[in-house]
C-alpha cells in the first residue's frame, strides 16, 4: 500500500480520523502494564503522542501516585498521528486482557468516530474487543519535586515477600537505612518482623545512603503495587527519606518507565 493510500484508509468518508494504532507481539506485556497500573487507579486518563504514551495520576484517597511511560520504540508498530487523550476504565478493559492466551500479538487502535479504543487479538483466531472511552475530569499532575537521603535496589521478589512477612504482624511498614544497612520492620499485637540487608546481600543490588532516613507506609498501598508490577519487573529501587514520600522505581524490560509515589503514615497521626 502507498504511503497516501494508507492514510486515505485510516480516513473514513465523513473525514472521522484514526488517531493512534500500536502492535505488539506478546499481548501479555499490555495486560501487566495495565494490571500494574490498575493497582492503583481505576479510570485512566493516558496521553498519547507520535513520541509514545504517558500517564500520571493520583489515587483517589491522593496518598499514592502512579507515573508511567512507553515510548513508541517499546512497540513493534506504533503510529500516531497527533497528541490525543485516551480515557479508559482500567478495570474494564482488563476483563478482556485477561482473555489474552500465550504468545497471542495485540493490536490498540482509536478513532475520532466510535469513541472506542479497539482491542484486537490475533493468535489462533481473531477476536476484537472494544469498550468506550470516557471523559475525565481533573487537573494535571505534576512530577513531585522529592529529594531523597537514601536510594536501595533490591529485587522485586525481596520486596514482595518482605511485604507478606510484614503483613502477618500489622497493616504498616517501616523503611531504615544506614551506612552499608538497608532494614524492614513492621510491628503489631501479633509480634514483630525485623529484615534486615547488609551491602553484599544477594537481594540487595545496590545501597546509597547520604543522610540516615527511616519513614512508615501503609502496606494496603505497596502491597497492591508491588503485587501488580512484579509480573512485569525484577528489580525495584526504594528511594525516601525521613518521614517523606517513598518512591518506587520499577525496571522494566523494554526501558518503560514505572514509578510509584506513597505518601507516609506519620507516627502518631490518626
Amino acid at each position: 500500500m502507498r504511503r497516501q493510500d494508507r492514510k486515505e484508509a485510516d480516513h473514513d468518508h465523513l473525514g472521522w480520523r484514526r488517531l493512534f494504532k500500536a502492535k505488539m507481539a506478546d499481548a501479555r506485556r499490555w495486560r501487566n502494564i495495565i494490571s500494574a497500573i490498575a493497582s492503583l487507579i481505576e479510570e485512566a486518563s493516558f496521553t498519547v503522542s507520535p513520541t509514545g504514551i504517558e500517564l500520571r495520576a493520583m489515587d483517589p484517597s491522593h496518598v499514592a501516585m502512579v507515573d508511567f511511560e512507553m515510548s513508541k520504540s517499546s512497540f513493534d508498530e506504533y503510529d500516531c498521528e497527533a497528541p490525543t487523550r485516551l480515557d479508559v476504565n482500567l478495570n474494564e478493559m482488563l476483563k478482556f486482557l485477561r482473555r489474552i492466551e500465550s504468545d497471542e500479538p495485540i493490536e490498540l487502535s482509536f478513532d475520532e468516530k466510535t469513541a472506542r479504543l479497539n482491542i484486537i487479538l490475533s493468535g489462533k483466531y481473531l477476536r476484537n474487543f472494544t469498550i468506550p472511552t470516557l471523559e475525565i475530569v481533573g487537573e494535571k499532575v505534576p512530577t513531585p519535586k522529592i529529594s531523597f537521603n537514601a536510594k536501595a535496589r533490591v529485587t522485586t521478589y525481596f520486596l514482595k515477600n518482605a511485604i507478606n512477612d510484614a503483613y502477618t504482624v500489622s497493616d504498616h511498614i517501616r523503611f531504615e537505612a544506614t551506612s552499608g544497612k538497608f532494614v524492614i520492620r513492621a510491628a503489631g499485637d501479633p509480634g514483630s518482623v525485623l529484615i534486615e540487608l547488609d551491602e553484599g546481600s544477594e537481594a540487595l543490588l545496590g545501597l546509597e545512603v547520604g543522610d540516615e532516613a527511616n519513614a512508615t507506609f501503609g502496606l494496603s498501598y505497596l502491597n497492591e503495587i508491588v503485587g501488580a508490577a512484579s509480573t512485569t519487573s525484577d528489580i525495584v529501587t526504594i528511594e525516601f527519606s525521613t518521614n517523606m514520600p517513598v518512591k518506587l522505581s520499577f525496571e522494566m524490560p523494554h526501558q518503560e518507565k514505572l514509578q510509584y509515589f506513597v505518601a507516609p503514615r506519620i507516627e502518631g497521626a490518626e
